[in-house]
């Protein structure tokens, strides 16, 4: 009988899903010029991504069979608007609450920097400023390193949200 509680707590264990499970990737609607799309993403490559150079999009890597480690967001933390990037334990935060500001990867802490939501549009917004919405470039894509076809990125900012600027604004979550 004293053996039937951690029998039942292993069982749990093994049978609830693991944290990997419930990892996506943020991609944006609109593929733009390239048809794997493009994610969020840490520049750098995979798991040498460089956390001190901030974000960009990239070439989605979900084409080759699974979610890479510097697009994969924390499903659960998002819902309560923390944009979580599992694999190197850091939070995307916005380097300031004005127009064309850059993002960059921090340590977690819930500052007012760090809390985005989505809006009805599909957009992600920051918090204290809901009229900024994260933005990829308009700019022409610059080739990367890597892939076959090669790799796409574009610079990432938040930026006024704008119904012309839809295009680079709107925002969709997949496994």
């Amino acid at each position: 009988m004293k053996y039937i509680l951690p029998i039942i707590v292993l069982a749990l264990l093994l049978i609830a899903p693991s944290q990997a499970d419930d990892n996506v990737e943020i991609y944006l609607l609109n593929q733009l010029d390239d048809s794997r799309g493009f994610c969020i993403d840490i520049k750098g490559h995979k798991l040498k991504a460089q956390i001190k150079k901030g974000l960009q999009a990239h070439t989605c890597y979900s084409y080759q069979g699974e979610i890479s480690s510097d697009q994969s967001f924390n499903s659960l933390k998002l819902t309560k608007n923390q944009f979580l990037l599992p694999f190197f334990n850091v939070c995307m935060e916005a380097s300031s609450l004005a127009p064309s500001t850059n993002l960059r990867l921090r340590k977690c802490d819930r500052n007012k920097l760090q809390n985005f939501e989505w809006s009805n549009k599909n957009q992600i917004r920051l918090i204290d400023n809901k009229k900024l919405c994260l933005t990829v470039d308009e700019a022409k894509s610059k080739k990367g390193g890597g892939g076959s076809p090669v790799h796409l990125m574009r610079n990432l900012s938040l930026e006024l949200c704008s119904k012309s600027l839809n295009t680079y604004q709107a925002w969709g979550i997949r496994k």
